[in-house]
């Protein structure tokens, strides 16, 4: 299983680059992943016209799973109203073949900073833990939820960062795909996998830190595993966990918008 992670195209005047969003979608239709997620910051100022240009790219991407989320800029000048109209509901949730994946809404009208909210809260419990014992599962939003290196000083990182956190490692989520900060980072937080993205197609970069995005390749478990799941469903929803955490592997690429790549986590 393949998944592409994209984010902050940011698709726009000021700092769109739209030869490197063509390099973008050729090397990820390379790749032919079988889910495609984009955590946000589609458009700069969450105007009409660039969502329609941002969904005219992510259109070209060949894979039929795609979760789209909104970003902080998506949600300026109305534009939760036009993601809802051009992409959908701002969060969702997509099961395909043993993959769950759950697109979460952290964005606040005209404000930078993330919220996810309460009265999400037992939402998210309930997508993470239907056919939990058989799932793979994944959190994808855009605002960051831990504190990412060489990106400043911190700000606009979740205000309820702690209590989302606690909620995802205890409904046993595998891997956690943010965007926000332009920089990419992975963080291994009690066996979840926490990544974030840089912008794939923009100038607002930090330092030298090129434009990239992640591809997530998900190890098939050995037919042995099968038991291990049984016993999951038996003993109750942690021993479930544990059991899933067992199941194959993990490895997480960092590709290069410019070509190149490189392995920067693996979990065998």
């Amino acid at each position: 299983m393949k998944i592409v992670h994209i984010s902050d195209i940011h698709t726009g005047k000021s700092h769109f680059l739209p030869e490197l969003a063509e390099k973008v979608i050729k090397r990820i239709n390379e790749v032919k992943p079988e889910i495609v997620v984009v955590t946000g910051d589609l458009t700069n100022e969450g105007s009409y016209s660039e969502f329609v240009r941002a969904k005219s790219y992510i259109e070209r991407i060949e894979c039929e799973a795609k979760v789209v989320v909104p970003g902080n800029h998506d949600a300026r000048n109305v534009g939760d109203l036009c993601f809802e109209e051009i992409f959908g509901a701002r969060s969702k949730i997509l099961q395909h073949k043993g993959v769950t994946v759950v697109g979460v809404d952290s964005t606040q009208p005209d404000l930078d900073e993330g919220h996810v909210g309460r009265e999400k809260y037992e939402w998210i419990e309930r997508c993470l833990t239907t056919d939990w014992t058989d799932s793979f599962k994944v959190v994808a939003l855009h605002h960051h939820l831990i504190s990412v290196p060489k990106t400043g000083r911190e700000r606009n990182i979740l205000t309820d960062a702690g209590d989302v956190l606690e909620l995802l490692l205890r409904c046993g989520t595998d891997l956690v795909l943010c965007g926000h900060k332009h920089v990419p980072w992975v963080w291994n937080l009690n066996g979840t996998a926490v990544v974030n993205a840089g912008t794939a197609c923009s100038s607002k970069v930090k330092w030298n830190i090129p434009p990239s995005f992640n591809l997530i390749e998900i190890c098939e478990a050995d037919e042995g595993d099968e038991g291990r799941r049984e016993a999951g469903r038996e003993a109750g929803k942690e021993a479930g966990r544990e059991a899933g955490r067992e199941e194959g592997g993990m490895k997480i690429f960092r590709m290069y918008s410019k070509g190149g790549q490189e392995l920067v986590w693996e979990k065998k």
